[in-house]
């Protein structure tokens, strides 16, 4: 059962997740006449607040989804993602999530959009956002069994297992390996059990608590991280434009990458996009679908920043400091021990530890948000009433998490990533002239105020 787990995420994130990703979001792209380069100045000031709406149905305001969003998307996939992909793929990877992310801000454009667009209510007439009210809202109740099979992939897929492993590895690497503390069977179960009440005093508050902490926390952990990256950078600038081309130039050689196939270094670099900004996935539009905001098209410019952030900016950071560093052509080491050992390599006695503030940021901030999103779907599925049952399920995974041994039920979460992205890209690509029709208004009437 394993090895068919394993294969099938294996399979569905090869060529079937590229073409509906990419060739769906390159369609977006041009329907939406390059909006994501044309109007990101005007996102800008939407994000700062110039347009809020207090009295606007929803829970938050547009910055606290966006920033919810990010810490859900900017994490440990900026962090072993970005040294996966160059390991496998080469710097030229990078290239192709860069590609990958421009194609992204259209798609969650769209999806976000459409979020705000068709709103629907759970069982206790609470308004709620996401691919499921969309599919059922936009376009009937005949394609209904869509939003069942995004919201039963959204439960599985959504839960925290991932974070909490890597975490409790990086911690027993950085703090306790040094220490001469063996990463005993009690040990595990106490970092897990620690972790699990560090998120619940959060999760338990609802997305209220979970976007006021993330709004607090990501700009804080995108300083941390910027400010260590920049001096890393800095020390080695004369070597930038060097790293900078070498990552162009590799992207269409693959000179790099296992066997030279540039096939490959495009696949890697796309893969390893989806999966760090999830353009496409469909869990953006859930927090994005909570916001204050009665204009669709203002929630899609805001919520089209997240990959420029995620992928142009924070993963780009992360390349060129495993680049800078030369520690991807002189260790063994995949993932996050990588980043770690580019980071000791630069900054020797502390790096490790910015790093491992780095990681217990972006892992917590993300089991906040993906607890909330895991709840919308189980809301969906089984009613507002019983919604809360799925926190303390998410909550004991966690613990799990850090025991357990993971392959398997990574390839697991993998698999219904991609089980997500389908329902999400079919109900973004029918549903676009909708969006398209709305930006003329919107902007017809925003030339009309000046």
């Amino acid at each position: 059962m394993g090895d068919i787990i394993v294969s099938f995420a294996n399979w569905i994130w090869g060529t079937p997740m590229l073409v509906l990703l990419m060739g769906g979001g390159l369609i977006l792209l041009f329907h939406s006449g390059f909006v994501p380069f044309r109007k990101i100045g005007h996102a800008i000031s939407l994000l700062r607040g110039k347009y809020d709406d207090d009295l606007a149905p929803g829970q938050i305001t547009s910055f606290q989804a966006l920033s919810a969003a990010i810490a859900a998307t900017v994490g440990l996939g900026n962090i072993s993602g970005v040294a996966i992909a160059i390991n496998m793929g080469g710097p030229g990877a990078i290239f192709w999530m860069w590609i990958s992310a421009f194609v992204g801000m259209a798609t969650k454009y769209y999806s976000c959009s459409l979020a705000i667009m068709f709103r629907g209510k759970d069982s206790a007439g609470t308004v709620q956002g996401g691919p499921m009210y969309v599919i059922e809202e936009g376009m009937g109740k005949k394609f209904k069994f869509l939003s069942i099979i995004f919201s039963v992939a959204g439960v599985i897929g959504l839960l925290a297992i991932f974070q909490a492993n890597q975490l409790s590895a990086v911690f027993r690497a950085v703090m306790l390996e040094p220490a001469g503390i063996e990463s005993t069977e009690t040990v595990r179960w106490i970092i897990g059990i620690t972790m699990m009440v560090l998120v619940a005093f959060v999760v338990l508050g609802g997305i209220k608590r979970i976007a006021a902490v993330a709004s607090r926390l990501v700009p804080f952990m995108v300083v941390l991280y910027f400010v260590t990256v920049l001096i890393i950078v800095g020390k080695n600038f004369v070597d930038v434009p060097e790293m900078l081309w070498l990552i162009i130039s590799d992207a269409f050689t693959g000179k790099a990458a296992a066997g030279g196939v540039v096939g490959a270094v495009i696949i890697t670099g796309a893969r390893r996009a989806a999966f760090s900004n999830e353009a496409g996935i469909g869990t953006a539009p859930m927090v994005h679908g909570a916001s204050k905001n009665r204009e669709p098209i203002r929630e899609g410019l805001i919520a089209m920043l997240g990959p420029f952030i995620d992928t142009i900016v924070v993963c780009t950071l992360t390349a060129l400091v495993i680049m800078l560093t030369g520690v991807w052509q002189t260790t063994e080491a995949d993932g996050v021990r990588l980043t770690l050992n580019a980071f000791e390599s630069a900054l020797p006695g502390i790096g490790k530890y910015l790093l491992m503030a780095a990681v217990l940021i972006f892992a917590l901030s993300t089991m906040f948000t993906y607890s909330y999103y895991g709840h919308k779907c189980f809301n969906y599925l089984f009613g507002a009433k019983r919604a809360d049952f799925y926190n303390y399920f998410y909550l004991i995974t966690i613990v799990a998490g850090a025991v357990a041994s993971l392959e398997v039920v990574i390839s697991l979460v993998d698999g219904m990533y991609a089980i997500m992205a389908i329902p999400t890209m079919i109900s973004t690509i029918y549903l676009a002239p909708k969006v398209k029709a709305a930006y003329k208004d919107y902007f017809e009437r925003m030339d009309a105020l000046k």
